[in-house]
């Protein structure tokens, strides 16, 4: 019974086992040449994710002229011999590798075979139109001459224009020899050499070096971004510099005298460094998947590196002693810019807590101001109100006392009483006394309520 396409089977069992499959290195053996770009997307400000539709264009158009079917839109790597070289094409998240692999017959001098490389054999029309900018182009020689390592280093200085050399003995049977400089035909050169290498080496050796130089450059494209931040950041920390102090000069008056003009100075300074948030945010935006992608591709050339056991040739600077002279200090400049962009962000949010909390504070006493004013209306009432009660308390007694002289004079009448006059006169107190105790127990009454 066959489980490979059993129901039983997890959707993505067979992609993602293919997967550490999915980009083998190239089969060679020296004497072999080998040519490899990598191009980048036409701008930083398109998005990585549309590389893969632009390469793939390119790859097909390669494919149509020597009349190939190209692969399916969402393949990420493909290989085809094409009987003059052989090509295995990779597409990343940010950039597409095209490696052009020559088998020779016989040895070339290392002169003549960078004359002979595989890019001879591509349409130029092809080359005119890629789809985006080429970020590495470089040549690589597999060498099978014999000879002393000095007498072959001797050989390689007109190769290599006079440059200083890199070179170390690698994967134990190999030596490489390069000065990851742009030559005068627009490719750098590296030269390996087969001094016992046993089978598949080569192929996983040149694979390596290939890596190391296209995440070096993918690496170094952040060090542009950091010296653009530079400046900004210079700005952004002289004008938080006098935002603080304008801060203490507004602190000493407030002190000496709490007032609305200096609850206006506050929103204004808030103002100002909410502004400078926006704009060190701004930046942060802009440069922080450059420095992270750095990041990530510096470390992929570390472990390249690493992966050459390389052991060095006497008075030969090696690789990695070459990459921590050249390619570390860029990459400290760029994580010096990352740390920088977040310690100034994190001073302009305290700063900006502070400055809030002081708006707060001043808010808060301005807002008492308002109160003890209301409480000293409301006292003014109070002592208003109490200056009339008197004068109620008469009006009442008059308008009840009224009443009462009515009901005598009915009484005179019939006869009930004699001198209605009298009977009012001796009521009057009774009655003010009354009304005044009755409005007292009403004011007692909704107070404790």
């Amino acid at each position: 019974m066959t489980i490979i396409y059993s129901s039983l089977n997890h959707a993505l069992r067979v992609p993602l086992a293919a997967e550490i499959h999915s980009r083998p290195f190239l089969k060679l053996e020296a004497p072999e040449l080998v040519s490899h770009f990598a191009v980048y997307r036409n701008s930083d400000e398109v998005m990585p994710g549309s590389i893969a539709v632009e390469q793939h264009a390119t790859l097909a158009a390669l494919c149509a002229h020597f009349g190939v079917t190209p692969p399916m839109l969402e393949s990420k790597y493909f290989y085809y011999d094409f009987g003059h070289f052989r090509l295995k094409w990779e597409c990343h998240t940010e950039f597409a590798t095209y490696t052009f692999a020559e088998r020779r017959e016989r040895t070339l001098p290392v002169a003549e075979a960078f004359s002979s490389m595989p890019v001879l054999q591509l349409p130029e029309e092809w080359l005119l139109s890629l789809k985006g900018k080429i970020i590495v182009a470089a040549h690589v020689v597999l060498d099978d001459s014999g000879g002393r390592t000095e007498a072959f280093a001797q050989g390689l200085q007109r190769v290599f224009e006079g440059n200083v050399l890199a070179g170390s003995h690698v994967m134990q049977g190999g030596e490489l020899w390069t000065d990851f400089v742009i030559q005068a035909d627009g490719f750098s050169r590296f030269v390996i050499r087969d001094v016992g290498m046993r089978a598949l080496q080569a192929g996983r050796l040149v694979q390596r070096v290939l890596e190391i130089e296209t995440y070096r450059m993918m690496a170094l494209l952040g060090l542009p971004y950091a010296q653009r931040a530079a400046p900004a950041l210079n700005a952004i920390e002289n004008e938080l510099v006098a935002l603080a102090a304008a801060m203490i000069e507004t602190d000493a008056a407030a002190s000496a005298e709490l007032s609305e003009q200096s609850g206006v100075s506050e929103r204004a300074l808030l103002d100002q460094i909410t502004r400078l948030a926006a704009r060190i945010e701004k930046l942060s935006l802009d440069n922080n998947y450059r420095f992270s992608a750095s990041k990530a591709y510096v470390r992929l050339v570390h472990a390249r590196i690493e992966e050459l056991r390389e052991i060095r040739i006497e008075g030969i600077p090696t690789v990695e002693e070459f990459m921590d002279r050249r390619l570390t200090p860029a990459m400290n400049t760029c994580d010096a810019m990352a740390s920088r962009q977040e310690a100034l962000a994190q001073r302009i949010a305290n700063s900006n807590d502070l400055l809030r909390t002081r708006v707060g504070i001043v808010q808060e006493a301005q807002n008492r101001q308002i109160l003890q004013s209301m409480n000293a209306r409301a006292a003014q009432q109070l002592h208003l109100q109490q200056a009339v009660e008197g004068l109620s308390v008469a009006a009442i007694s008059y308008y009840v006392i009224g009443l009462f002289s009515y009901t005598g004079k009915a009484a005179k009448v019939f006869g009930l009483v004699l001198n209605t006059d009298a009977v009012v006169g001796l009521l009057v107190p009774f009655v003010a006394a009354g009304v005044w105790l009755g409005l007292r127990r009403m004011h007692r009454r909704v107070h404790s309520a």
